[in-house]
């Protein structure tokens, strides 16, 4: 059975995937972008989240990366999660499965 594949805005996202999402690339997203055409034929570019149940591609540019970590105070000056936020996402969340950034590249 496949996963039902989804593409949205980072807006758009409910907090607690956001959250989740935070805990899988700590270091900000820019770097974990992939590009893909869309049903136009244009070509887009996304950040990559499988959970056990779907696959989300959250439509951002590297503009929009880099904006999206620098307003976000979870992150700190160099862009990385707080240590702090990090523990408490990792209690908050410690039944959750999804997929580290590194099996999402395999």
């Amino acid at each position: 059975m496949s996963k039902l594949r989804v593409t949205q805005q980072y807006g758009k996202l409910s907090e607690e995937l956001r959250e989740q999402i935070k805990l899988v690339y700590p270091d900000g997203y820019k770097d974990y972008l992939t590009r893909f055409p869309n049903k136009e034929g244009k070509q887009i570019s996304a950040l990559r989240f499988e959970t056990d149940e779907k696959i989300y591609l959250i439509r951002m540019t590297f503009q929009q990366a880099m904006d999206i970590v620098e307003a976000d105070e979870d992150f700190d000056d160099n862009g990385t999660l707080n240590e702090d936020v990090k523990d408490d996402y990792e209690e908050k969340y410690s039944e959750v499965e999804y997929l580290s950034e590194n099996e999402n590249y395999e």
